[in-house]
């Protein structure tokens, strides 16, 4: 009942706002003393329209409000998790299943909802899900791209065509509902507006930063922060080149000159554009052919609030920095341009090219092949041999012995949990999580309740690895440590039969992974600022728990790793690389995890504060009572 009122309040505000648009037109103001009157006249005659319309729907307006928790809650789809327990406890399970499947969407790193997910699709069989929050112009751009993809071009220039209507819908609501009530003490642009103009200009400020944004509220996904790049452009930008591939030119020219209109110096656009009218040449007048009238008065409308915005900010004195909501780095991933070279169409039309078109250029190069410093360290594969990007697999990075003992310590000193929220099984209830930190083994060293030596060899191992991954990928800034974790998933016995889960589900280390709209959203609750990788295994005997590469989609397996004592898998942490981990079905896996970043504003802590014991013990081998420490301190 409450989503359902949510919906019903958000669509009478609606209705109402766009009735009185409509019935009651904003006068211009006229010259001279009491000009500004007909203008006044009809705001309040407006604002008398919309009260009219909205009390006896909707009743007071204090019916309405929520605490900013509330709401937040509503934006995330937490009702949704509620839901699905519930049903699940009336056995429901087809919609339990949707309702997990609604939260999901817009909480792709919830790996609890995640696992029930397969889960259901397990029992049930139900693979088609129900998204009972989706966005029509979303789905819409979606099937559009699929079809595209698959060459379907028909079908294809259907839902982006209904995408684009959908959009442009979407957008005149948006712009609708921010002409509501706007919270002054989150967003005041002015210290002072008691006089008439200041209060109108705080407000009208406010509002109008709300509708300029827009543009990025349409192409975000529910619950994610981060807008699809170039979202709109893109529409026009797939439907040139379909419009072309089933003959309408004059279509394929306007799409192509609508996209133009945000990117006017896109070279591949440009030579596809004129390519196109010299197949028009001769029928049509091309110059007859003009970009989309919507397309033209959104581009124009956005524009001048931009103006406004920059113009209220220099002359008003508030910071304002316009954001770049036409990124051409979100771009087709394909080049369907047309060679300038041709003179004319060969016999199944233009040249197509199945490279990608390039992608953001990462702040750094991305190299591999460097030396792996330690003679005794055996390289295995390279990215390429491993299917990927940035990701290499070495032997031999510590012996039979040393694994022997960091095993030793490891059941000294673990705790049961994940090393980050305390929970003994994180990922999969059919295992338990333990796990310790290099300040807690030192810690546990210095106290003498496992040998010193032994933690000092967490230490080592962990600062070895580091410099391995730091060389071999040959990058030029200093890699820190960002997190350092000795972990060991083990079986428990009676829950293996007919298990269908994984030990650790399939993820990206810095950005969250997608799998539906083939992204990795680098936002939080992500760690976005980590860089590179690594886990460096200390057994073999224990059964299933093989490391696993997959493509964005978290199902397409590209690279399947067995641990064993000595081995060592590192990759750089963002989408490129999904990965994950099998099912521990007997036994127990043991191995360091490290996490690493280019950032020292995100190093480790502990890593610090382990570094700093490790500088006073070696200080010529002081005992306790020399360094004036207390064994029992916190380290």
């Amino acid at each position: 009942r409450a989503l359902r009122s949510r919906r019903e309040l958000r669509a009478a505000r609606l209705r109402c706002r766009r009735l009185c648009r409509a019935q009651v037109r904003l006068a211009e103001p006229g010259p001279g003393s009491g000009g500004d009157l007909p203008f006044f006249s009809s705001v309040l005659r407006r604002a008398e329209c919309v009260r009219r319309c909205e009390e006896p729907r909707l009743g007071a307006v204090s019916r309405h409000r929520a605490a900013e928790e509330v709401r937040a809650d509503f934006q995330r789809r937490v009702p949704y998790s509620y839901l699905q327990r519930a049903y699940i406890q009336l056995n429901k399970l087809e919609e339990a299943a949707n309702a997990a499947h609604t939260f999901f969407m817009a909480n792709p790193e919830h790996m609890e909802v995640q696992q029930d997910l397969e889960n259901y699709k397990t029992t049930s069989g139900k693979v088609s899900l129900i998204d009972h929050e989706a966005r029509q112009h979303m789905e819409d751009y979606s099937a559009g791209v699929r079809h595209y993809d698959r060459e379907e071009y028909r079908l294809a220039i259907e839902f982006l065509e209904r995408a684009l209507q959908g959009y442009y819908s979407e957008d005149e609501d948006c712009q609708l509902m921010c002409e509501g009530p706007q919270r002054f003490e989150e967003h005041e642009h002015l210290d002072y507006k008691a006089g008439l103009y200041e209060a109108i200009a705080d407000h009208y400020l406010q509002v109008l930063a709300c509708k300029h944004d827009c543009v990025r509220e349409l192409a975000t996904r529910s619950g994610r922060i981060s807008p699809i790049e170039n979202f709109l452009p893109l529409h026009y930008d797939y439907l040139q080149f379909a419009y072309y591939r089933v003959g309408d030119y004059v279509k394929a020219l306007e799409c192509a000159k609508s996209y133009l209109l945000f990117h006017p110096d896109d070279e591949d656009v440009l030579e596809n554009a004129g390519y196109y009218e010299g197949l028009l040449e001769g029928a049509v007048d091309p110059a007859t052919i003009k970009p989309r009238k919507e397309a033209r008065t959104l581009l124009r409308r956005h524009k001048l609030e931009s103006h406004l915005l920059r113009v209220a900010a220099a002359g008003l004195g508030f910071a304002y920095t316009e954001p770049n909501y036409w990124n051409r780095y979100g771009a087709r991933q394909d080049e369907h341009s047309v060679p300038s070279s041709i003179s004319s169409e060969p016999e199944d039309g233009p040249r197509l090219s199945l490279t990608k078109k390039p992608m953001p250029k990462p702040d750094r190069e991305l190299r591999e092949g460097g030396p792996l410093l330690y003679s005794d360290v055996k390289f295995v594969y390279n990215s390429q041999q491993l299917n990927g990007t940035q990701r290499v697999l070495l032997d031999n990075v510590i012996s039979e012995e040393q694994c022997r003992e960091l095993h030793r310590v490891a059941s000294g000193i673990m705790l049961a949990g994940d090393g980050y929220r305390g929970k003994t099984s994180p990922h999969t209830p059919n295992e338990r999580f333990e796990g310790a930190t290099v300040l807690k083994a030192l810690k546990y060293g210095y106290e003498g309740r496992v040998p010193l030596k032994s933690a000092r060899l967490f230490y080592d191992i962990s600062e070895k690895a580091r410099r391995i991954v730091q060389s071999y990928f040959q990058l030029n800034s200093t890699l820190y440590f960002s997190y350092t974790h000795l972990v060991c998933r083990t079986a428990l016995s009676g829950q293996q039969e007919r298990r269908n889960d994984l030990s650790h589900p399939i993820h990206a280390d810095n950005c969250l992974l997608d799998p539906e709209a083939n992204e990795c959203w680098k936002e939080p609750p992500a760690y976005t600022f980590r860089d590179y990788s690594a886990l460096l295994y200390m057994n073999a005997d224990f059964e299933g728990g093989e490391f696993i590469f997959t493509e964005m989609d978290a199902k397409t397996v590209t690279a399947s790793i067995k641990p064993k004592c000595g081995r060592m898998i590192s990759f750089s942490s963002g989408g490129e690389n999904p990965h994950g981990v099998k099912a521990v079905t007997k036994g127990q896996r043991c191995a360091v995890a490290l996490w690493f970043t280019l950032d020292p504003l995100y190093r480790e802590l502990e890593r610090i504060q382990a570094d700093e014991v490790i500088a006073m013990l070696d200080q010529e081998h002081l005992g306790p009572s020399e360094m004036n420490i207390n064994p029992k301190d916190e380290l």
